[in-house]
């Protein structure tokens, strides 16, 4: 069996299924980011299924644009945006406008190395809207206000509206679409360079947001060591929580770390609230894509399908793991119960 057809399709088909269950869940709980991590779901099947048919029937223009706009575009960056509402009341703006920062000097730093085709002014604007608000996110955050998701909801869907005119006013030179001629795998060549510089603005931020934000999630809900230690109060005056601050980015990853043996040892017994084995499945889901994708950028597409079908999958494994999220499984979309489960405390 062809995995240029087969694993597309799986991804294809596991994407649309967390995507029902995620709008149905949607429907009993009204939560914004359920909504947000649905539509970033549809546009991973939508995504793998372009894959799937390219391979299975051939590639044509089409297939081609929305391939690349769903896929490398808009499915991080959803993906990314149903997190930062997920967990727009705590100190994770810090973290979305760093990962923001970091997206737009990636895609600055790339055109500077690769010098994309037709990329005009496009990096320094990128580049620019990303310093902007990134610290527009950090003032609200500072404040303790939760209009920072707002900010950096208007970003995502405001560029998505944007690549939508982008792609449809492209050129593409002939044949229409470009695929690896080893792998047969697409690769974005053809497109000009102010919308694969899209990819890295969306895909850094995006991947940075759902993996540090499930990361987060698990050090949340974790036993912990507290090696470092440093408090984020906002009574405090501003020199000294700058200071915390600056402790913080050093201090949460080496108590995060400190603190997995004792993880292990409360997941042996039973003990360990399933949120943590549950997000840290969800941040190697969006790790794993988020580097094959990156591979198959700068030209090594061997692993790319593979890596996008254990990213769906991984995804869904911490969804189910989680008893508070499926702490009732019914059939989508009706009353009828299948399981029960005991919501933890």
């Amino acid at each position: 069996m062809n995995p240029n057809v087969v694993l597309p399709l799986g991804s294809s088909i596991l994407s649309f299924i967390f995507a029902i269950l995620l709008i149905d869940q949607w429907r009993e709980r009204r939560r914004p980011y359920q909504l947000i991590w649905a539509i970033g779901m549809l546009w991973y099947g939508v995504s793998a299924g372009t894959e799937f048919l390219g391979g299975f029937a051939g590639w044509n223009e089409t297939l081609y644009r929305v391939w690349y706009l769903v896929g490398a575009v808009w499915v991080a960056g959803w993906l990314g945006l149903g997190t930062v509402y997920l967990l727009r009341r705590t100190r994770f703006g810090y973290a979305f406008a760093f990962s923001l920062f970091l997206a737009g000097l990636f895609t600055f730093l790339a055109q500077m190395r690769y010098q994309y085709d037709n990329s005009g002014i496009a990096p320094y604007v990128y580049f620019g809207i990303a310093i902007v608000v990134a610290a527009g996110i950090v003032s609200l955050s500072a404040r303790g206000s939760e209009r920072w998701a707002d900010l950096a909801g208007r970003v995502v869907v405001g560029g998505t509206i944007l690549s939508v005119f982008l792609m449809a006013t492209a050129t593409i030179p002939a044949p229409g679409y470009a695929i690896d001629p080893q792998t047969h795998i697409p690769v974005g060549t053809l497109f000009p360079g102010y919308i694969r510089l899209l990819t890295p603005f969306f895909n850094v931020t995006g991947a940075f947001a759902l993996g540090l934000g499930a990361l987060y999630s698990a050090y949340v809900f974790m036993p912990k060591r507290r090696l470092i230690r440093y408090s984020l109060s906002r009574g405090q005056g501003p020199a000294s929580y700058l200071r915390n601050l600056a402790v913080a980015v050093v201090a949460i990853p080496v108590n995060f770390a400190a603190s997995l043996p004792d993880a292990a040892v409360a997941l042996l017994r039973g003990r360990l609230n399933s949120r943590v084995p549950a997000t840290i499945l969800i941040a190697i889901g969006a790790l794993i894509p988020a580097i094959t994708s990156g591979l198959n950028r700068f030209g090594s597409t061997t692993v790319f399908f593979v890596g996008e079908f254990l990213g769906v999958l991984f995804l869904f494994l911490g969804y189910l793991v989680s008893i508070e999220v499926m702490q009732t499984i019914r059939v989508p979309f009706t009353r009828i119960v299948l399981r029960t489960r005991q919501v933890e405390a």
